[in-house]
């Protein structure tokens, strides 16, 4: 009788078992190993300040195509081309910086968002563009009310117009500018899926490539619900925007470029209806081609950013500009307007000019420090849930 050490020993006489040998590997059964994605670069939000200073200049540029290049007469007495003769030529390509405003927007929202959670995201584009909106639809709706004749604006289409979702319920814009928010929250809120499913490199790579195809079929759907999801005018520049932080993150990559340059094509086919109905506004011919020299030089100049090509640009007080174009945006427009029809005929129009933008600029900045900054806090404060207290551990 064996013991159990007995059974698990080896007799020393035992015969090999011959081992059969091995098939030859058929190569075309092995899948390809799947390539690891990139690695971050840069897996810390350093602030680019000159993007700051990008969206002021966007701004500005806004500013001055409606004191200057869009031709009403009811605001200065007069055509503004022989009002401002020389400057209302460079003034009528000044709508452009709106979709300098789009493709900072993607790179920004992009970077913001990256390894927070959906809820953070709602509430930091919550705190973002509401409390500001909010004071500039009140000071709005406060002018066009009191001045000389009043306006046919209801009480309800300015409580619709808080909601910033007028445009999708059918109401008008209180203000012309509000128009570039309902493009921005639907960008919000198309990357809130894909902040919901977890941002990652591939991710966002497939949802630039989706949306974008999405723009595409949109122009020839014809299909409104459609159109107003993929919005097809602005969906290029987000969609540039957002590869644009993708090779500031990971570094120059080929399908970034492709992305790119995709994004760049699409927005070139846009431009040409933009640029008719910009025509048409600006009561003036506006070039095709040199609007696309200015919207090349957007992508050139954020891609030079991203790349560290600008990182002499990166000062730290440029944080001020930027805080002051989102304020200065919301306000200048049917305020600026009324402040000029009722000031024309006592002030030279460029000394006119230039006060009024002087004093919009101090307004964007008071009320980005006095109401924006307090407000956003506590609404942040209100808005995140304090952290589950830790049990107190029992008295010894």
């Amino acid at each position: 009788m064996t013991s159990p050490v007995d059974e698990g020993r080896l007799l020393p006489r035992q015969a090999a078992v011959p081992m059969p040998e091995p098939e030859p590997l058929d190569e075309s059964s092995v899948r390809p190993a799947r390539p690891a994605p990139p690695v971050s670069r840069r897996p810390g939000k350093r602030r680019l300040y000159v993007l700051d200073g990008l969206r002021l200049v966007a701004a500005l540029m806004v500013v001055m195509y409606h004191y200057v290049g869009y031709n009403r007469t009811f605001n200065w007495g007069k055509n503004t081309a022989v009002v401002f003769p020389t400057a209302h030529r460079f003034a009528i390509y000044g709508w452009l910086g709106v979709y300098l405003f789009f493709l900072i927007s993607g790179f920004v929202i992009c970077m913001s968002c990256w390894g927070r959670t959906p809820r953070q995201f709602m509430v930091s584009r919550f705190v973002r563009l509401y409390p500001a909106y909010w004071v500039a639809l009140i000071l709005t709706s406060a002018v066009l009310w009191l001045r000389p004749g009043g306006s046919k604006l209801r009480l309800t289409d300015v409580l619709t117009n808080a909601t910033m979702v007028q445009e999708g319920l059918g109401v008008g814009n209180v203000d012309g500018v509000y128009w570039s928010l309902w493009a921005e929250l639907r960008f919000y809120l198309l990357f809130a899926v894909v902040v919901v499913m977890g941002l990652t490199y591939r991710r966002v790579i497939s949802f630039c490539i989706i949306w974008m195809v999405a723009a595409v079929f949109a122009e020839q759907t014809h299909n409104d619900l459609v159109t107003m999801v993929a919005d097809p005018d602005s969906a290029a520049f987000f969609i540039g925007g957002v590869a644009i932080y993708l090779m500031y993150r990971f570094g120059s990559r080929p399908e970034l470029w492709l992305l790119i340059v995709a994004s760049w094509l699409l927005g070139q086919f846009q431009m040409d209806g933009l640029v008719s109905h910009a025509s048409s506004v600006a009561k003036n011919h506006i070039s095709w081609t040199l609007s696309m020299v200015l919207v090349t030089s957007f992508y050139l100049v954020v891609i030079a950013s991203a790349l560290g090509k600008l990182d002499f640009f990166n000062w730290r007080w440029l944080t001020v500009a930027g805080a002051m174009t989102y304020p200065l945006y919301l306000i200048h427009e049917a305020t600026g307007w009324e402040i000029i029809r009722h000031a024309r005929g006592h002030v030279s129009p460029y000394l006119l000019l230039g006060s009024l933008t002087a004093g919009m600029l101090v307004l964007a900045y008071l009320i980005h420090r006095l109401i924006e900054q307090p407000a956003s806090r506590w609404l942040k404060n209100w808005l995140t849930p304090a952290p589950p207290a830790k049990p107190s551990s029992p008295a010894a």
